[in-house]
């Protein structure tokens, strides 16, 4: 059906985050849903609610002790889904304080600022197969290995030749509607579990993955699924989002060509450019969670044990909180956005992301000019937490 089919009912009663029509007319839907009923409730999968509003979305989030992660972060899913036990995701604090603080200490800025001539240099070497030919699948040339490439050669020092193979089961395993996904889940675990097995017989490096091999949680050591989960995390979120807003962004620059003049003309604006362009396309559209306690939101009761998605995704685009939401704009004088999250559970890799972005576009706009969507290209997403395209065939002039 087409996107129009998604009608104001449906919005408000039979809404799916699952459905493709809804991954293909995402922003204009969660428009609706935020001016129609910004906290509704859905039939779908036994039942749940949808939060839109910046406000409502953003209490959610830091109120850990009434919206639980250790409860549930996802809505029922169909039959034969398996849910990941993806940490620090999945727990609550205190003990999520422990992992979290596991993770950060190797992505402060300080720590990732050396890593800034190697993660160029792969950005060009990337760039280099592709640009004289005119031509190229920017998502799979370019989009979905770079964040990989940067990710296993400098935070996890995991072999390159696996990053197709795991790029594959990470993209799989967030897609909960593709019978692939639940056999990728446990494939993806799987060699998490070798890689930690090779790398416990190869010795220390002094990076996240000995960290997290050598911690004590409440005083005892991690036990081996813990540490599978937690390095889950890392691939997760290190992969597949960062390519979504990549694949997005070079959607933006062919409808829009005047931005990447701009920041060709002037790349001290790309560093707001990012900001911007995670506000209005970031990967991370929603995640879920369960009320501990009957509750409310915005004047909606939340009866305990019901389960709630807030879509970050429509917060970053809420009129009454960003005003001309749709728009790009880098003079707005302040831009909250949340596309990391908000609360306990925002994103570790936070830091990385903006300097991959940062470095990315810095280079694509430098090497390459004149973006066009190829003529017939029918571009579709993947979406349910995170959201990105599948192919974005363009043509370029060289730089």
């Amino acid at each position: 059906m087409e996107p129009s089919a998604i009608t104001d009912e449906w919005i408000e009663r039979h809404f799916d985050h699952l459905s493709p029509d809804l991954a293909r007319d995402l922003h204009p839907t969660l428009a609706r849903a935020r001016s129609r009923c910004p906290v509704a409730h859905s039939d779908a999968y036994g039942g749940f609610w949808i939060a839109t509003r910046y406000e409502d979305v953003l209490r959610i989030a830091q109120d850990w002790r009434q919206f639980s992660s250790e409860l549930g972060i996802t809505v029922p899913a169909p039959p034969g889904d398996q849910q990941m036990k993806i940490l620090p995701v999945t727990i609550d604090p205190p003990l999520q304080r422990t992992f979290k603080k596991l993770i950060n200490a190797h992505f402060t800025p300080a720590k990732i600022g050396p890593w800034e001539e190697a993660t160029r240099a792969i950005v060009n070497r990337l760039i280099d197969e592709f640009i004289d030919a005119g031509e190229c699948d920017f998502m799979k040339e370019f989009a979905r290995p770079f964040p990989g490439l940067a990710f296993f050669d400098l935070a996890l020092h995991a072999p390159a030749d696996d990053l197709e193979e795991v790029n594959h089961y990470a993209t799989m395993a967030s897609l909960p509607n593709v019978p692939e996904s639940r056999e990728c889940v446990l494939k993806l675990a799987g060699w998490i579990s070798e890689f930690l097995d090779r790398r416990r017989e190869e010795g220390p490096r002094g990076d996240v993955v000995d960290a997290v091999l050598g911690a004590e949680i409440e005083g005892r050591p991690i036990t081996r699924e813990e540490a599978i989960g937690t390095v889950q995390l890392l691939v997760l979120g290190g992969l597949e989002t960062t390519a979504g807003v990549l694949g997005a962004a070079m959607l933006r620059f062919c409808g829009q060509p005047e931005i990447p003049a701009l920041l060709r003309e002037k790349p001290d604006l790309i560093p707001k450019a990012v900001e911007e362009l995670l506000r209005l396309d970031g990967s991370f559209i929603c995640i879920g969670r369960t009320a501990r306690d009957d509750g409310e939101i915005d004047g909606t009761r939340i009866g305990q044990g019901e389960r709630v998605i807030m879509y970050w995704a429509s917060a970053n685009r809420d009129e009454a909180e960003f005003p001309d939401p749709d728009a790009f704009d880098l003079d707005r004088p302040r831009n909250r956005h949340i596309a990391f999250g908000a609360g306990p559970h925002r994103c570790v890799g936070s830091n990385l992301a903006r300097m991959n972005l940062r470095i990315a576009i810095d280079e694509i706009v430098r090497r390459m000019t004149d973006f066009r969507l190829k003529p017939g290209a029918d571009v579709e997403f993947h979406s349910t937490f995170n959201r990105a395209p599948l192919s974005v065939p363009i043509s370029f002039t060289r730089g």
